[in-house]
């Protein structure tokens, strides 16, 4: 991840462009690294200053069911977490899933009245859409991200679209269908 400093020189660039640009507004958001006590990886000091914190696993992630929703749930528990981020990992036809208990890491989504990211990569599409049923009960947002690393990864929120759909999916329960003043206070912790 970025460093503390870097952090800090692209919100003094954001809260410049801010100042400058009235057409659109640019969020101070980042996705945070879940370690393996489920922590996030920035100090508390730094992570309040984000708008929006997707929490995600992206190492370590040979873990049995228990370990793996335990991890989760420590960090949906963190005050600072917006969203839970692409909760299993899978990358489909490359990489399962690290098992977890849905229900449970759902149930502690809506406790702490945290979203969790549909991370709509074709690769990923996860949340998978059978678990928003269970999502929408509880009444855990939803947000569909296309997780461009590019310019061209954003088309791929049509993937997402489609998911979320099929997994009853309403305008209402979707964050980022939001306007952004409603979508900050839902988010911002």
């Amino acid at each position: 991840g970025l460093k503390p400093e870097r952090v800090r020189e692209q919100w003094e660039e954001i809260d410049r462009l801010n100042r400058e640009q009235t057409d659109f507004r640019i969020l101070k958001g980042i996705e945070s690294d879940i370690l393996s006590d489920g922590s996030l990886d920035y100090e508390d000091e730094l992570l309040k200053g984000f708008d929006l914190i997707i929490a995600s696993i992206h190492s370590n992630l040979r873990m049995d069911r228990e370990k793996a929703t335990q991890r989760l749930i420590k960090a949906v528990e963190n005050p600072y977490t917006s969203l839970l981020g692409h909760p299993t990992g899978r990358l489909l036809l490359s990489r399962e899933g690290y098992p977890i208990d849905h229900q449970a890491v759902i149930d502690a989504c809506a406790a702490n009245g945290v979203g969790i990211e549909l991370n709509a990569n074709p690769y990923r599409l996860d949340l998978d859409w059978s678990w928003i049923p269970y999502a929408l009960e509880k009444e855990v947002k939803i947000s569909v991200n296309p997780d461009a690393h590019s310019t061209g990864g954003i088309d791929d929120i049509r993937f997402g679209c489609l998911s979320a759909r099929k997994g009853g999916l309403s305008r209402e329960a979707c964050l980022n269908a939001w306007p952004v003043e409603e979508f900050l206070r839902r988010v911002k912790r």
